[in-house]
């Protein structure tokens, strides 16, 4: 049985915030990312969540590890190490033609129901858009256009631009130098908790929108403001 997430209502948004100009997202704010796990589930019947679970712990493993030691390599480079490790520890052998589907399936995500007439409502208000995402320029540039979202934002930003992953400050200044705003005049939508930490720790006005309803996480400097959908998140940018 499913169990829906509970509905958390937005906090209040900080005391003399500067006018909000621009929203960066997280691509999970906008991308479901669990049809990772149904592509997986057609591949390896039965070991589909396990191996998912294994394959994303180790995906930031990996880009954390690469960029701290100085050995960087982009997200999707990092996405099939990460798959190649976490299908042999399940002893699972895996063709090269099921290895690609299954990292191209990062790429082929749905987006969530609410994301086009948000994104939509928001350009139509003059706000600056942009992803600003872990994921190599070739994976973004897929997704947007498979999704057929690409148009709607003003930038598409990779942080392989800095050559390094969130929540590195690199990473994350990367949004003000492509949207031409200051930092405190972008809204950041993270998907993760550790997201939303790195965003808030950054100088971002911050929103975690707990998609999936998991634990938050136990870090200091926690995001201004917290929900489950874009409704949430528009809430708090015109708060």
């Amino acid at each position: 049985m499913q169990v829906r997430p509970r509905r958390q209502r937005p906090t209040a948004a900080p005391s003399r915030r500067a006018v909000v100009r621009g929203i960066c997202f997280d691509l999970f704010t906008l991308f479901d990312p669990r049809g990772v796990e149904r592509v997986a589930e057609a591949i390896a019947p039965g070991q589909a969540a396990d191996l998912c679970r294994e394959w994303r712990v180790r995906q930031f493993e990996y880009a954390w590890l690469r960029a701290t030691a100085g050995q960087y390599r982009d997200f999707e480079v990092v996405t099939g190490e990460a798959l190649d490790y976490a299908a042999g520890a399940r002893g699972l052998s895996l063709s090269a033609a099921d290895r690609r589907r299954l990292v191209a399936a990062y790429s082929e995500l749905a987006p969530w129901p609410d994301t086009r007439a948000a994104l939509e409502a928001w350009r139509g208000d003059g706000l600056r858009l942009a992803p600003l995402a872990n994921y190599s320029p070739s994976m973004l540039a897929r997704l947007l256009e498979h999704a057929g979202l690409a148009d709607l934002f003003d930038a598409h930003i990779s942080t392989d631009r800095a050559r390094t992953f969130k929540p590195s400050p690199q990473a994350y200044a990367l949004g003000p130098a492509a949207l031409g705003l200051a930092r405190e005049q972008i809204v950041f939508a993270a998907f993760g908790g550790w997201d939303a930490a790195g965003a808030a720790w950054f100088g971002f006005p911050t929103v975690w929108l707990n998609r999936l309803g998991v634990a938050p996480e136990a870090l200091s400097g926690a995001a201004h403001a917290a929900g489950t959908t874009l409704a949430d998140l528009a809430a708090f940018v015109v708060a």
